[in-house]
């Protein structure tokens, strides 16, 4: 597993052993960045299932200012902050080890906006609609997000989330990528 581009390209992360985490293959992941950017002007990224941590580290390679990594696994906590180190640039990384719901909470009470949320949870632990109505609910998403969601193909996800719209899904072997976008803000 490798960052695939920008600023960070090229180095290699490391993943958890085990069947706790599933990473997103190199050929997942360069499909998703395609798709969404493939580079950013700035922005917060939110990787609410970290896992390795990969996604985050992906999006702030290309440009992102903060990625925000959540996870309860203790030992993927490790694995995120060896894989941060590799950026040598940690201070554009936050890590917390909390539930992914509390970490709603948490940053609803930060005041943070979020211009690009990855979503990868377990398979079959997914409250992705629960998740995306709760971040609309608490206005953690700034007016242009972006949120990328991967499910299992089976998953079907609905045409539309609160204000968020799909915008492209896409399937490799197993796996679904499903994009929403924030719908034009009327506040």
């Amino acid at each position: 597993m490798r960052i695939i581009s920008g600023e960070y390209g090229g180095r290699r992360l490391k993943a958890l052993d085990g069947d706790n985490t599933r990473p997103t293959t190199d050929k997942v992941k360069e499909s998703i960045f395609n798709m969404i950017g493939p580079y950013f002007d700035g922005g917060i990224v939110l990787d609410l299932y970290a896992g390795s941590g990969g996604l985050a580290i992906e999006a702030v390679s290309r440009g992102m200012d903060l990625g925000i990594c959540i996870e309860k696994n203790f030992a993927a906590l490790k694995i995120i902050k060896e894989n941060i180190e590799v950026t040598k640039e940690s201070e554009k990384f936050i890590l917390k080890k909390m539930d992914a719901n509390k970490a709603l909470e948490f940053l609803k009470q930060e005041g943070t906006k979020l211009d690009l949320v990855l979503l990868d949870p377990p398979y079959a632990k997914q409250e992705i609609v629960k998740q995306l109505e709760q971040m609309l609910a608490y206005k953690l998403l700034s007016e242009d997000a972006m949120i990328v969601c991967e499910t299992d193909k089976s998953v079907d996800l609905t045409e539309t989330i609160g204000t968020l719209i799909k915008t492209r899904e896409t399937t490799y072997g197993i796996t679904q990528i499903t994009i929403y976008k924030q719908e034009a803000n009327n506040d």
